[in-house]
């Protein structure tokens, strides 16, 4: 006698399990067949009815046990609702299924075997003998002891349980193209063929209002089952062509109402669309079929149409008023669905073509730049926060900056994209990376407070930042992090590993102790590699986070000298995330050049009197030999003049004075112990001073100040 396990002692699915169990026979030929006898015996699976009740005609409930190597061992499929399947023990369960779905639903089998978890009630098709298809709700189970392998229960879909499981199905995806094929699929328990056009707009994600005036452009979305098309046949992806487009918009636009039409045999379908182009583009075959078309119509005033559903069937089996009532009710309960995907895919386009404008485009003549941005999964509800930028100072030094915003979607978009503009522009200004880290975290507070963060449903706290910045004639890079990950430095000399930069709370941590950001300088000789990323390149559920940064390091120490760096990066990302992660994959490589030791000089001269004619003469010596025209010559040597004349009279201390030739160029640079902001004002006609910053104004491409551990640096560039 079969004992009932209690559910003390057993999840709800063990009972499911075992009362599967007990319905699939124990005798017979069938139930005998194992693995071992499983090539050779071809005998049908099913079972003779063993009470009045076996063979009633409103049994819909069948069962299939299977082995580890999911072969069938037993089944149930004794309802008449089941007829014409051609099930043998010893056979693949998946011969059961229509080819395209073998993949899906064989990785589905084997997560149960693997993981022990059931996988309950999702749509499936099964096909019979004469190529037709059964819809079914299919659950997988761990088989019940003292049977090993799964137990899958196959429920036959009624009209009206189809329908609320069809549009559970439909609403768990925000992919449009995903919400389309899972409606499509849905419609085929009405039809032979399937097809979902939408409107181009909201394919794209862009809005549609009203009744639109102009040209109607409709492309395909989804089509099942998946087989091979005659040639011209329209498939996802395609277009519709115009006058195909045109008809269809009209058809269900009659009397200025969304209306379902029907077209009930082959002939009648070639003489509305007219074109035999147009015929071979819409009509899925040779053989006489008729035609329903049913709107996507979106609730609204006035109704707003998305696109067109388009179910062929076999014209000897027309479709009947209760059929179409069922499949507009379908269509109309997912309509929605397929308008929030659309709002998605919009969101999602804009999201990430700010990602995508944020990421850097090419370094300059001392550094060189790549980067690489993986979106999440489209699961994930929208890309995440990560950005990364990289731009030349105007001081002749390079910033990189990499961060990530906390959440996913235009919230976490806004708040990168501000952030990144902030931090560029606070950088450019001439401020620290600790001081621009201090700007970031009161704005990061600021976002979050009661008007505009939690009441908002979004909270940016905790994001993180890391700013490193590259001087080209040092060869030095200084660092500053809120929160972020180190960056990885890779020497020429072969050391190699993430540089040591003492953790921060990330941004807008309140409640933690607050701490100044901490400045950090490494060196960073010609031909150094800097990997800047984020979390989701190193995490793995297998590793701890030092040991995903230590096969970072590893995978980066890999890249030649002679590589190209955008390659470089690329196989960089695609080693360590080969698949699609649930976070955001964010990577720049930059590989530091520097100016060559022939084109910078340094000087430093006490803070006297005759310190402006000094500087002028190191100067004039050094512009001789770099052969610049007299002209620029004398607009740099009074800019020396005017700027070291400054330094002497307004700050103490020794003045270091340091000329580069960039690019088209000359970068002039005078720093002293000051922490005074020169500011250029409104001299009067007859003032005695005040006409300094004037002069470099006039003599100059872009000027400005940036501050330092001692002092400040006033720079200047002079085109040659």
């Amino acid at each position: 006698m079969d004992s009932t396990p209690s559910p003390s002692s057993s999840s709800v699915f063990d009972l499911v399990s075992s009362a599967l169990g007990r319905y699939i026979p124990r005798g017979g030929a069938a139930a005998a067949v194992g693995p071992a006898g499983a090539q050779g015996d071809r005998t049908n699976c099913r079972r003779v009815s063993d009470g009045p009740s076996g063979g009633r005609q409103d049994q819909i409930l069948g069962a299939v046990n299977m082995d580890r190597d999911l072969r069938i061992t037993r089944c149930n499929l004794e309802a008449p609702v089941f007829a014409g399947l051609e099930v043998v023990a010893g056979s693949p369960f998946v011969d059961l299924l229509p080819p395209g779905d073998v993949p899906t639903v064989t990785r589905r089998l084997r997560q149960v075997l693997e993981t022990g978890e059931a996988h309950v009630a999702r749509i499936q098709r099964l096909r019979r003998g004469d190529g037709s298809e059964l819809v079914v709700s299919m659950s997988i189970l761990p088989a019940a002891p003292p049977h090993e392998g799964l137990t899958v229960s196959l429920i036959a879909m009624a009209r009206r349980l189809h329908l609320y499981a069809a549009e559970t199905a439909i609403g768990t995806s925000l992919d449009i193209g995903e919400t389309a094929q899972s409606l499509a699929q849905s419609l085929l328990a009405w039809g032979d063929v399937a097809a979902v056009d939408l409107d181009f707009t909201v394919w794209t994600g862009e809005g549609v209002t009203g009744q639109r005036q102009g040209r109607i452009r409709l492309r395909r979305a989804a089509l099942v089952p998946d087989r091979a098309w005659p040639e011209g046949y329209v498939t996802p992806g395609d277009d519709l062509p115009g006058d195909a487009s045109r008809l269809l918009a009209q058809a269900i636009r009659r009397d200025d109402a969304p209306q379902t039409i029907v077209i009930p045999d082959r002939d009648a379908v070639e003489r509305v669309l007219g074109s035999p182009r147009v015929v071979r583009a819409l009509v899925p075959g040779e053989r006489s079929a008729a035609l329903a078309c049913v709107p996507l119509v979106l609730d609204s005033e006035p109704p707003v149409v998305l696109g067109v559903a388009e179910i062929w069937r076999r014209a000897d089996a027309p479709f009947h008023d209760s059929e179409l009532f069922d499949l507009q009710e379908l269509v109309a309960r997912t309509a929605h669905h397929v308008d929030l995907a659309r709002q998605h895919q919009r969101e999602h386009t804009q999201v990430l073509a700010l990602q995508r404008r944020l990421l850097p485009r090419s370094g300059g003549d001392t550094i060189e730049i790549a980067s690489v941005y993986q979106p999440a999964t489209p699961d994930s509800a929208g890309v995440g926060g990560d950005w990364v930028n990289s731009f030349p100072l105007p001081d002749g030094r390079t910033a990189l900056v990499v961060g990530d915003v906390v959440g996913h979607g235009l919230g976490a978009a806004a708040t990168m994209g501000q952030l990144s503009m902030e931090a560029r522009a606070l950088l450019s200004a001439g401020l620290a990376p600790d001081e621009v880290l201090e700007h970031l975290d009161e704005t990061v507070t600021l976002l979050d407070d009661t008007e505009s963060g939690l009441t908002a449903g979004y909270s940016a706290l905790g994001s993180t930042c890391c700013i490193a910045l590259y001087d080209p004639v040092s060869h030095q890079v200084v660092v500053s992090s809120a929160g972020h990950l180190p960056p990885v430095l890779i020497t020429p000399d072969g050391q190699a590993g993430p540089l040591p930069v003492r953790p921060h709370p990330g941004l807008g941590a309140e409640f933690a102790l607050r701490e100044p950001f901490d400045v950090h300088t490494f060196g960073a000789p010609p031909g150094s590699l800097l990997a800047l990323f984020t979390d989701g390149l190193v995490e793995d559920r297998a590793l701890s986070i030092d040991e995903g940064i230590a096969r970072l390091t590893d995978t980066v120490s890999g890249v030649h000298p002679w590589d190209s760096l955008q390659q470089a990066a690329r196989h960089v990302v695609s080693s360590l995330a080969p698949v699609r992660q649930r976070d955001d994959v964010t990577l720049l490589l930059a590989r530091m050049i520097g100016y060559r030791k022939g084109d910078t000089a340094t000087w430093r001269l006490p803070a006297r009197d005759d310190a402006p004619a000094r500087a002028r003469a190191h100067v004039s010596a050094l512009l001789r030999t770099w052969r610049t025209r007299a002209g620029t010559r004398d607009d740099v040597l009074l800019l020396v003049s005017e700027l070291v004349t400054n330094a002497v009279r307004f700050a103490a201390g020794p003045v270091t004075v340091r000329l580069i030739r960039a690019g088209h160029g000359l970068l002039c640079e005078v720093g002293d112990t000051g922490n005074g902001r020169p500011n250029l004002g409104r001299g009067g006609l007859l003032d005695d001073g005040g006409r300094g910053l004037h002069v470099v104004h006039r003599l100059t491409t872009r000027w400005g100040v940036r501050w330092t551990d001692t002092g400040k640096v006033v720079w200047a560039e002079v085109a040659r």
